[in-house]
């Protein structure tokens, strides 16, 4: 049996408030499952969890309870993190580097030398669109650019599993677009994708599966398909169909010379599910 890419099994994490007999839950009993060559897209509004359940993911915070595994190891383990890359949300790189130095530098701290780190380091800037920029300092880079370079030096290790944190956040369209572009590419060659991200129409177009976390607890998750399926109710569409006809669309259809191009189930968008499951109850409003 393949070990999922990522294992997340009852895991809580409960901070404590400093100076204060109180805690916060993070993450509740979380349990949640990325397989290897999906997009698995992990959402929620601000404060839901889903930075801490990324760090703990890889092993840059404890969980108070449960456990997590990367391709079967324990992700508390060094070794699990071999295979991964990772791309947080506001990454801090040395400014005075140049693209070329940067990518070199994190090249050599994954054992990368010789021949083989100059060539990958040539790879990466041809393929996130920097190989012009190689020798510019980052400090001059745009934001967008340096979402590129840090998606750069995320896939410098030839990763089998590649963690984004709100990768598009702050970048222009054409640069949003073209990481979106790399990770279909990513998932094309096998390569296992976990994103978090506020762009909820971006995420509907790359994505095979989502889990929508609100006050730390997975209150939704599946195919993306499935989750915005409308239940009890079917579209019909037709092709050249008139006024009176779609008046009339059960009686007629079968004796007109409209197509029937598709007959599917209806579907409510993303994003009208992810606010639908995530506004607070009235009950939870007057706790």
């Amino acid at each position: 049996m393949t070990d999922s890419a990522v294992a997340v099994e009852g895991v809580t994490k409960v901070f404590p408030i400093p100076f204060s007999r109180q805690t916060i839950t993070a993450v509740r009993n979380l349990n949640l499952r990325v397989e290897p060559g999906e997009v698995y897209g992990l959402l929620g509004p601000n404060g839901s969890g889903k930075s801490t359940t990324l760090k703990i993911i890889l092993g840059l915070v404890s969980s108070t309870r449960g456990a997590t595994k990367i391709f079967g190891r324990d992700s508390t383990l060094v070794q699990s993190r071999e295979s991964v890359g990772f791309l947080p949300e506001n990454p801090y790189f040395y400014k005075f580097l140049t693209g070329e130095e940067m990518l070199r530098f994190f090249g050599k701290l994954c054992r990368l030398t010789g021949t083989g780190l100059k060539q990958r380091v040539q790879e990466l800037l041809e393929l996130v669109g920097l190989t012009n920029a190689r020798h510019q300092r980052l400090k001059t880079y745009s934001k967008g650019m340096l979402q590129r370079i840090g998606l750069a030096q995320a896939l410098i290790n030839d990763p089998r599993l590649v963690v984004l944190d709100e990768p598009t956040a702050g970048v222009d369209p054409a640069g949003s677009r073209l990481i979106c572009d790399l990770i279909f590419d990513l998932r094309r060659r096998g390569v296992t994708v976990l994103l978090s991200s506020h762009l909820l129409g971006q995420v509907q177009e790359i994505c095979d599966r989502v889990g929508i976390l609100a006050r730390g607890t997975l209150v939704r998750e599946g195919r993306l398909d499935e989750l915005i399926t409308i239940e009890n109710r079917t579209e019909l569409i037709l092709e050249n169909a008139s006024e009176p006809l779609l008046q009339e669309i059960e009686k007629l259809a079968a004796s007109s010379d409209a197509k029937l191009v598709e007959r599917r189930r209806s579907a409510t968008t993303l994003e009208r599910l992810f606010i639908q499951v995530t506004k607070p109850n009235e009950h939870a409003k007057k706790q």
